[in-house]
């Protein structure tokens, strides 16, 4: 059986709005999320726009805007419903 990959990069992206957090102030405030999921799964993520690139030093990684917007869109469909 073939996985549906952007079935699993909604879901990864739904769970890393779980552990989301804010750093900043106001204008130069950046939304990250702890990156303890697949790697294949989180290049695809960049890939598409919706998190920074995961290959750093780094534990987290950062959404875009629209990368924010959508977790917390598919968190709440995928888990609050």
């Amino acid at each position: 059986m073939k996985p549906n990959l952007d079935k699993i990069d909604d879901a990864v992206l739904a769970l890393l709005h779980l552990t989301a957090f804010t750093e900043g102030k106001s204008d130069f405030a950046v939304t990250r999320a702890w990156k303890g999921h697949d790697w294949d799964a989180l290049d695809r993520l960049h890939q598409k726009g919706l998190i920074s690139d995961p290959k750093n030093k780094n534990k987290s990684v950062v959404f875009t805007e629209a990368g924010r917007q959508r977790a917390e869109e598919l968190f709440g469909q995928l888990f609050c419903g």
